[in-house]
């Protein structure tokens, strides 16, 4: 039998991988012949398929963030959709630590393994979603969604560090801030296995987070440049979203931003006292 392929190389070929199930198992197959030392990163090579675009399936329909629906928690199908989202966050994901994984070369393969971890928790946060959301009476797909994640990981492809500052650090940070009061709301509605669901995706995206921002760091500091002024700067150059409260401080705080970026936030008068802003 052939020897598999290298780390990288098979992170490309899972992230062309347009079945969920599918996809999903082959990054914890992948996962697994890495950690048993039957691959390895091959960091150096190029690899062909700058230009591709993530396999995904035919549905769900991506539409405008304005016309994904209002999730109504008094019904099942609200909370449906509401799950449905996180589901589809989730995939977008894996397919956003897959990229990281396979398309910058030359990096420390503790940089890829990093990429692997953050790839293999979120097929399961997808798995542990659609899951429920077959409990609930659909599946992935079912309802439209948007694609705003994906667009920031398109327009970052081709640098690193922008890469590093504005999707971990930018976008997915917002989810330290948004699963508390989606996992209240949640259980308030009583859908008590949904808010379980979202307790484990807070604790690992505090990881995920903190390897973006440790990553970035270890880029500025090579290169030379000044965090805090470089992310301004690629705020500005790549149209990233402009950030606003509240947010969850001691989440960020362990997810690895520093403490003059906090009291920033803070002196922007956009976030709540910290005890209420972290609590779920």
């Amino acid at each position: 039998m052939a020897p598999p392929l290298e780390l990288r190389a098979q992170a490309l070929q899972c992230l062309l991988e347009t079945d969920p199930v599918i996809k999903t198992e082959g990054v914890a197959a992948m996962a697994k012949a890495y950690l048993a030392g039957e691959c390895g990163v091959d960091s150096e090579a190029i690899l062909a398929g700058s230009e591709a675009i993530p396999g995904r399936p035919e549905r769900p329909l991506l539409v405008p963030p304005r016309l994904v629906g209002r999730r109504s928690m008094a019904t099942v199908e609200g909370r449906a959709m509401l799950v449905h989202a996180l589901a589809h966050i989730e995939f977008n994901a894996v397919n956003l630590a897959l990229d990281a994984l396979w398309r910058f070369p030359g990096m420390p393969d503790q940089y890829y393994s990093d990429w692997l971890r953050v790839a293999t928790e979120e097929a399961f946060h997808f798995s542990l979603l659609a899951a429920h959301l077959q409990t609930l009476g659909h599946q992935y797909g079912d309802f439209p969604a948007h694609d705003s994640l994906w667009e920031m990981v398109e327009k970052t492809r081709g640098d690193i560090v922008a890469r590093m500052a504005l999707v971990p650090r930018t976008l997915e940070a917002r989810g330290l801030d948004a699963i508390p009061p989606l996992r209240a709301k949640l259980a308030q509605a009583g859908d008590l296995a949904a808010a379980e669901i979202l307790d484990i995706i807070l604790r690992d995206e505090i990881g995920h987070v903190e390897i973006g921002n440790r990553w970035y760091c270890y880029l500025c500091e090579l290169r030379g440049f000044e965090p805090r002024t470089t992310y301004d700067e690629l705020a500005l150059r790549y149209k990233a979203p402009v950030l606003k409260g509240p947010f969850n401080i001691e989440a960020r705080r362990l997810a690895g931003f520093s403490e003059a970026e906090l009291v920033r936030f803070a002196d922007a008068g956009l976030n709540p006292p910290e005890s209420s802003a972290a609590a779920p």
